[in-house]
């Protein structure tokens, strides 16, 4: 089985979902054409210092003895201390980025996308998946979002996943660049990036190069440092590697081989499930509509992250997985170096797909944090 090479050839143009009576519909064929908290279920930290004291444990935090209790307990909260389309465009990072890979030419690509819209004027909520996701992850986010919030909202395709096209580089400034692009050609001078682990590092990314495209920032369940020591990642994409399904056989037999494939190294059914959301037929073979190849080359940049002098000073919520142990206390160091007007927020019983184990706490997370000044 080999990656669906070219597969962003359909579906660059963006599809448009609008808001009526009784819900959302499909728009087919359109282009990308202090208020007080709701604190229900927030406990804060008092002290970002004595918060930040609790070292060496990649869970979320202990309790500090000082709480101030708001309401019913559900998650907590510490304080913590466009270029158009052309034949190459040169990453020109912010001041400060000491990375080599942000120095090489790149060629930014045509993301595909859905945009679901809102009637707010405030800039649009753009997400950002993770590593072997798709838009299709936060479609059902995305629906409850304009309800609450009235904003557009924008999901996206990252390259070498989903429906957007293959390349053989990937690292976090080409794709801070391809979203550089998708944010010029739409016309928005600013927006609130949502992006999950992949995708929060390259919001982070975008955030550190370019702060003016960026009103607010969430990063779900990842920080600004190496993933490596906590990641399955590499395992499942070995596992992915190594599927083989015969030709001319039905989808429903072909997804349950691949499946039982898998099994030995994905031993949770929903992480498999999960997977298998990249399991396409093309011209009769069956294959991984994500570009195995490319990420398994660049594994090393997508589990690191670039070097970065200058800070982001906008707002910015760390919105993790109590049971995840992507966010660490041994992260806060580095979050409030690059990111200073950052929170970090723990939703309890939460793995590291927090938007799919806890999706009404995340839906209310970032409500609230789009009512901060």
């Amino acid at each position: 089985m080999t990656p669906l090479a070219g597969s962003g050839g359909r579906g660059l143009a963006g599809e448009l979902w609008l808001p009526e009576a009784g819900g959302l519909s499909a728009r087919g064929g359109a282009w990308g054409s202090p208020a007080p908290r709701d604190s229900r279920g927030l406990h804060s930290y008092v002290s970002r210092r004595r918060a930040a004291g609790h070292l060496g444990d990649r869970r979320a935090p202990p309790r500090p003895r000082m709480l101030r209790w708001l309401g019913r307990p559900r998650f907590c909260l510490r304080r913590a201390p466009q270029p158009p389309a052309g034949p190459r465009v040169p990453n020109r990072p912010a001041a400060g980025c000491a990375s080599a890979a942000g120095r090489a030419s790149v060629t930014p690509l045509p993301l595909s996308y859905v945009v679901f819209d809102g009637p707010a004027p405030q800039p649009p909520l753009v997400f950002l998946h993770g590593l072997l996701g798709s838009k299709s992850n936060f479609r059902a986010i995305a629906r409850a979002l304009v309800q609450r919030s009235g904003r557009k909202v924008l999901t996206v395709d990252a390259r070498n996943h989903g429906e957007s096209p293959h390349s053989p580089t990937m690292s976090y400034e080409a794709m801070s660049l391809d979203l550089q692009r998708l944010l010029h050609q739409l016309h928005f001078p600013k927006c609130v990036l949502v992006g999950h682990s992949m995708g929060g590092k390259t919001a982070m990314t975008l955030a550190l190069q370019r702060p003016d495209l960026v009103e607010r920032l969430v990063s779900v369940d990842i920080s600004p440092t190496e993933s490596v020591a906590v990641t399955d990642f590499l395992a499942y994409i070995s596992a992915m590697r190594r599927v083989s399904i015969p030709s001319g056989i039905p989808r429903s037999t072909a997804r349950r081989l691949a499946e039982d494939q898998l099994r030995p190294a994905v031993q949770v059914s929903a992480v498999r499930q999960f997977l298998l959301t990249n399991l396409v037929e093309a011209e009769g073979r069956y294959m991984w509509r994500v570009n195995l190849e490319a990420i398994s080359h660049h594994m090393a940049n997508i589990m690191g992250f670039p070097v970065f002098q200058a800070p982001y000073s906008g707002p910015t919520l760390f919105l993790a997985g109590s049971d995840s142990p992507y966010v660490s206390s041994e992260d806060y160091p580095e979050i409030e170096r690059l990111f200073p007007e950052a929170e970090i927020q723990y939703i309890p019983g939460a793995g590291h797909w927090v938007h799919a184990d806890k999706s009404q706490e995340f839906i209310t997370a970032i409500c609230n944090f789009l009512l901060l000044p």
